[in-house]
């Protein structure tokens, strides 16, 4: 049963993104509104680390859950419409993550449109994968991300088997964005109770932003498109009040019948990466923690 605590954190939280969306800011200043907001509201747990890194070509962090971890890695892609987010923004988020995983996690500072468009975000994802797997020969790598993020981890795991590369042990997904075409019921039926997406607006305005030149149904743009056969054990977590709802259920029917084998749990009353508010409310902490043990299952640890 949901409890009342996230019911009211439900109502907040729509408060406070359409106040922001009221502002009209541009995409600089709602960048910077977002890191701000991150730091003052998300809690980072105790017990982690940061450590600025550079993978392939990109700027990111790692985030060591204690001294005593288990042998794999993961690789966290941040959500954010692949318009906006950053290690700040996400940097709760994914420590969260390792600490339920006992696994250490690198958190990827990928390219961001309309700046640099897709391909380029991928690219960066594909290129820090193999650099993990050269710096660390053998070592079991999960990817994992929100949004966006969850997107452009099933885009890479799609990349990585078309190229004969080494698979990821586990993708663990938080409300992936697979259809940036928006043709999913839910992009309209759950508009009125999804406090991100009130509207296609803001969606459509960033799928072309990160398309740019390419058809939004391109099959690693929208990988909802995509042949899911071959990937890598899957668990899924998703809200009842999200406009990308139908993005995860779909998803988890394709792969199943192309013989990946993925899980889909519905959280009932959550909204869009709930998750944020670790630490404040039941439903967040059980959602990471599942995430983490199917991750830390994957990697042996």
């Amino acid at each position: 049963m949901q409890t009342l605590k996230s019911r009211l954190l439900y109502h907040v939280v729509k408060y406070q993104l359409a106040k922001l969306g009221r502002m009209n800011l541009s995409l600089p200043e709602y960048r910077m509104a977002r890191e701000a907001a991150a730091t003052r509201l998300f809690r980072m747990p105790t017990g982690v680390t940061v450590q600025a890194a550079r993978l392939g070509a990109c700027d990111g962090e790692w985030l060591h859950p204690g001294d005593r971890v288990g042998a794999g890695i993961v690789l966290y892609l941040h959500g954010g419409a692949y318009t906006g987010g950053s290690c700040i923004t996400h940097r709760a988020l994914a420590a969260r993550l390792a600490l339920a995983a006992n696994s250490r996690l690198f958190h990827l500072g990928y390219r961001l449109a309309p700046e640099h468009p897709f391909p380029a975000a991928l690219d960066d994802a594909v290129a820090a994968y193999a650099a993990l797997g050269l710096a660390h020969p053998g070592t079991p790598i999960a990817i994992s991300g929100d949004s966006a993020g969850a997107g452009l981890a099933l885009s890479l795991a799609i990349t990585l088997r078309d190229r004969g590369m080494t698979r990821p042990a586990a993708l663990a997904l938080m409300s992936p964005w697979t259809d940036l075409a928006l043709s999913h019921g839910t992009h309209q039926t759950k508009a009125g109770v999804d406090p991100y997406f009130p509207s296609k607006e803001r969606l459509t305005i960033a799928a072309a932003h990160y398309a740019g030149a390419t058809a939004l149904r391109h099959p690693l743009v929208s990988p909802h498109y995509a042949d899911v056969h071959g990937l890598p054990p899957t668990l899924i977590h998703v809200g009842t009040l999200e406009a990308l709802l139908d993005d995860s259920l779909l998803l988890g029917e394709r792969m199943n019948a192309q013989g990946s084998s993925a899980t889909v749990r519905q959280f009932a009353g959550m909204w869009h990466v709930w998750q944020t508010l670790h630490g404040r409310m039941r439903e967040a902490d059980e959602s990471l923690e599942a995430l983490g043990a199917f991750i830390g299952a994957h990697l042996g640890r």
